[in-house]
């Protein structure tokens, strides 16, 4: 995959879960420009859920159709992992709010390369009523 200057990724139709396999791309989103990301960094190998986590969203919430909103509002940068992933490299995030298996966590600093520039596109954005509600919801968790 080589990044092309000036383009932008958009939001791809949500396939099913595969299962995991650790030689599968794997993504990192963040509003920074990155050569490598620091150990103990979020990765996963769905695409979309990378390019949610691109707009430093405080909120990230999945349908149960797989579609991906989040709170964010920075545009960012698409990243894959430019170095082999193993396990003795990532471990499950303990706490995912996500489907089990969508996000992980390194062990070590790992080499990354820039697939696109992100921009929020319309629909993905949650409205202020939701976040309020999942506000609410976590609350009552409590």
């Amino acid at each position: 995959m080589e990044a092309k200057s000036g383009l932008i990724c958009r939001r791809r139709r949500w396939l099913p879960n595969e299962k995991l396999g650790y030689s599968r791309t794997w993504y990192h989103g963040s509003p920074y420009k990155l050569t490598d990301i620091r150990k103990g960094s979020t990765i996963t190998q769905e695409r979309d859920l990378g390019r949610a986590f691109s707009h430093r969203p405080l909120l990230v919430a999945q349908g149960d159709d797989g579609r991906i909103q989040h709170s964010g509002d920075t545009p960012g940068s698409l990243y894959y992992i430019a170095e082999d992933i193993g396990p003795d490299d990532v471990y499950p995030h303990p706490r995912s709010s996500m489907v089990e298996g969508q996000e992980w966590l390194t062990k070590r600093e790992l080499k990354v390369t820039l697939i696109c520039q992100t921009q929020i596109v319309e629909g993905e954005r949650l409205t202020e009523e939701q976040i309020a509600e999942f506000k609410k919801m976590a609350a009552r968790e409590k």
